[in-house]
Formats: C-alpha cells, structure tokens, sequence
C-alpha cells in the first residue's frame, strides 16, 4: 500500500472513541446512554457494516454455538429467537435491532482502519491514526476514553503448508467465505475439524463430487443441544412476566454448572469423566466405525473448546467423504499432496483451520505513557494481559473490551463483555463527574492481578497436556493462557460492580491526587 501523508486538518473529536462495532462496541454505546445519558461517542470499523464477528462469518451453516437466552445482552433480552442456537443472520438482525434502537449507527465510520493510537499527555487525549481503505488517505481523530473492541478471534491462522500460491483454484478461509463458488460438483478440501469446520461439513457435502477433510487434531463432540422453539413457547417468554428472566438464569446456571470440570481437583476429575462418558458414547454410536481412531480423543475433556454436534458426525457417512489425518505436506496447482505421497484432488480449498490466538488489538499500534507500546507492555509481562481482562497501567482511560482472559470455555461471551464495559463505566465514573479527568491503574495491581491469574490457570485443565489455541509457549519454556478467565461469571460480574479503588490513580491534568 503506498504511505499517504496525513491531511493537515484538525483531528475530528469525541468524548469517547471504539474501535470496532461489534457485540462488545454495541454494549458500550448503550450502556453509556442507558447509564449516564451520554452520546458523544464515536466507532471506527473497517468492514462495511457493523456486527464485528457476525458480519464477517457467513459461511454455511455459521451459528452461535452458546444458547441464545444467553448470547445476547441483559438489558435487551430477546423472547423470539427462532432455536436455541441461532444462526448468524439472526445474531446480525438482532445486534443491528438494539444499535438502531440506541442510535448508535450513525456515529459509526465504517471502511476505516485504526493504525495508532497514542496518549497525548498534555492535553489528557488519546489520538487516534485511521485510515480510509477507499481513498487511502490518514486523518486523525481525538478523544478523552478509548475502548478496544476488535475482537479475540480476527487473524485468520495462516495454514503452514508450502504452495498455497500455485493453488489454480479458490482457496478461502472460512471467515472470508467466497460466495460467488459455487460448489456443486466440486473436489473440495476443508482443513481443520474444530467448531467452524463441524458446522461446514454438513452443510456443503451434499453439493460437492466428494468433500476430504484434512484434520490435524482431535475434539470432545457432544450431543446436540440446538432446537426450534415453538411458537407458544416464544409466546409465553414474550407475555409473561420473568418468563424471560427466569428462562435465562437457567440456563446461566446450567452453563455455569459446567465449570466444575476445569479444576484438576479429584471433583473437577470426576464430573470430567462424567462428560466424557457422555460424548465418547455419542461419538461412537453417531460416526462411522472406520474414523473413531481419528475422531475420539485421548485427552481430558475441557482442555479443548467442547463442540456441540449440528449433524457434523451424521454426516460422515456420506459416500463422497473421506475423513484424514495424513499430513498435507504441498498444495498443488490441482490438489494436495500428503505426507504418504498421495494427490488428493481439489477443485477447492476452505481452510477452517482457526485464528490466532493470545494476541490482541490486531495491528493497532497502542502508544502510551512515555512512549510505551502495548506490545512492550506485554513483553514484559511474559505475555497479553489486562487488570480485571480489560486495564493496563500507562495506558490512561484506556479500557480493552473482551480483552485478554475474558473469554469462557464455559458459558457466554457477551456476559464477560457486559462485565468489562460495566467495569470500565463504573471506574471512569468519578472522571465523569469531574472529580478528575484522567484515571490510571497502578502497576503494582497488574501485577497482583495478572500473577494470580496465571497461577490459578496453571490449575485447570487447560494446562492439562492438549494442544489447543488457549495457550501458547512463551519464553524459556513458560506456558501463558490468555484467552481464558479461571473464575465463574458471578466472580467477574462482582469484581465489576465492586472495583478496588486503591489499585487506581486519578489526576487532573498531568497532577496526580491519589485515589477516590
């Protein structure tokens, strides 16, 4: 791309500025409205719609994998989802619903990417660098808070086999899904067999002259649990009070339940077991005989993101799909080579291969105090982290949404969003007030909090031997989990509404005047 100089216009200004649009930025622009009745706020999103993960998935058969009582927010419940697990263009119809509802559409910048963002200490502002993809052009906007929702899973992971360049045909990540293929009669390769790859298979085999599937791993599948509601139960949610209410904590309790099997505890052990007896019986009573080998783990259940099965094992027994382990070693200019020299032929290639994990922010070049980087910041660290997965010190009215450790393994992800923009909302509250106008976390209580974290992940079973995209290899050997939270939702929402204000800094200006 060639470097275009910035215009020399006086950068744009909001009270608050988000990168991103997706379910995190939708709870923060409501959430500021319904709170405090602000609306100075400003999006900047570089796809050309909001709705994050939600616009960018749309390949076949794409759906939320957490019910829907659940995966939507609190103070905007829904008592017409269409099944239990909704598909991708209800999830987009409904966040586009509730940002319309807050008027939050209008303040958003779409086709734009934030390249930088740095603290500008003299004037308490955070300068944001964007750039414009249609014009290619750079200006710049300012604001007093900055909030990251870009998302955890956006870089697609890169696939790792030589020759991908001398593919003749369409060769596609699924979150990029080419539409205008049509696969009918096609050889089809699919890499991968974690949860986009199980909800792709079953929903193109049948249009394909023969579909292989590439796996390099093994997954716990459970039962389905995806089903229609019916049309008096949609009803009975919409027309009684706390049906809805009273539906979702049920389901919040049963997802919470299945937190006892993280702890490497004799009782985590034992309902693990449970689990497992469970899924094994599933799996080899629904796949084929001749793939249980390739199918069935040998590893603890939960070390792994679980799979609910939307017709994925079914549907290996289709004559025109043949299941793999060997090893892809070169993409041909009309197949794939494997590690025991066979051509596996390919019209096409969809890599459901997953996304890169443990990083955050994207690209975005986050500078702060004295010149800091986040990526410095975290180098020192030994890895991403964030204070209550969503502050780091030197990084003034800076909040990370759905940051590093937020995510579950167990229950919802907009419940850990919800948190994190609560959090950060209660702990700008005295900055609001104008009782200061910038707040910093103390380094000490990053510290404390990143240590304990760490520690008491080293406890679960992600740490349990698998290979999974939790948890990568840090240095001199030191495993870091930055994708999973440890403690149960309630734990997250309390330390959300009662924050320790000792382990903040407030200031006017550059004077700093000790906590409120």
């Amino acid at each position: 791309m060639a470097q275009v100089n910035e215009t020399d216009q006086e950068p744009s200004y909001s009270q608050f500025a988000c990168i991103g649009t997706g379910f995190s930025a939708i709870a923060l622009g409501a959430t500021l409205k319904r709170w405090y009745g602000i609306t100075d706020i400003c999006f900047f999103e570089k796809h050309k719609q909001l709705g994050g993960t939600w616009f960018v998935n749309k390949y076949p058969g794409c759906a939320c994998d957490v019910p829907s009582a659940l995966y939507s927010f609190s103070f905007e419940p829904n008592p017409t989802w269409s099944r239990m697990l909704p598909s991708t263009d209800e999830l987009w119809a409904y966040l586009n619903r509730v940002a319309t509802k807050y008027s939050l559409p209008r303040k958003m910048s779409f086709g734009v990417n934030v390249e930088r963002c740095e603290w500008i200490e003299e004037r308490s502002r955070w300068q944001l660098h964007i750039r414009h993809l249609a014009t290619d052009s750079v200006y710049k906007h300012e604001s007093q808070f900055l909030f990251c929702a870009s998302g955890q899973l956006v870089t697609p992971r890169d696939l790792g086999v030589p020759g991908v360049g001398s593919f003749k045909g369409p060769i596609f990540h699924a979150s990029r899904w080419r539409h205008d293929i049509d696969l009918t009669d096609k050889n089809v390769v699919v890499f991968g067999n974690g949860c986009t790859a199980a909800q792709i298979v079953p929903s193109i085999v049948g249009k394909t002259k023969h579909l292989t599937q590439i796996i390099r791993s093994k997954h716990w599948v459970l039962p389905p649990i995806d089903q229609p509601f019916p049309a008096w139960f949609k009803f009975f949610l919409t027309w009684f009070p706390g049906a809805l209410l009273a539906f979702r904590f049920i389901i919040f309790l049963a997802a919470e339940n299945e937190l006892r099997g993280f702890p490497m505890t004799k009782a985590g052990a034992r309902f693990r077991q449970s689990r497992r007896r469970i899924a094994e019986a599933y799996m080899r009573k629904t796949a084929p005989a001749k793939y249980h080998d390739l199918l069935v783990p040998d590893f603890e259940i939960g070390c792994k993101r679980r799979i609910f099965d939307s017709g994925y094992l079914e549907s290996l027994h289709a004559k025109n799909l043949t299941l793999t382990n060997e090893e892809a070693v070169e993409i041909l200019p009309n197949g794939v080579r494997t590690n025991k020299d066979k051509i596996i032929p390919a019209d096409v290639v969809v890599l459901a291969n997953g996304y890169v994990t443990n990083r955050f922010l994207g690209n975005i070049e986050v500078v702060g105090r004295q010149g800091e980087t986040i990526k410095d910041h975290w180098d020192r660290f030994g890895g991403a982290e964030a204070y209550n997965c969503s502050a780091l010190s030197g990084f003034p009215n800076f909040f990370v949404l759905l940051g590093p450790n937020a995510a579950t393994g167990h229950t919802s992800a907009i419940m850990a969003a919800e948190n994190s923009v609560n959090f950060a909302l209660r702990i700008l509250k005295p900055v609001l007030d104008g009782k200061s106008s910038v707040v910093d976390l103390k380094i000490e209580a990053e510290h404390r909090y990143v240590d304990r974290i760490q520690a008491d992940l080293q406890k679960t079973v992600w740490f349990s031997g698998c290979k999974s995209w939790y948890v990568r290899d840090g240095e001199e050997g030191k495993k870091w989990n930055a994708m999973s939270y440890p403690w149960s939702q309630g734990h997250f929402w309390y330390r959300s509404v009662f924050p320790t204000w000792s382990d903040w800094s407030f200031s006017v200006g550059s004077n700093y005047y000790g906590t409120v």
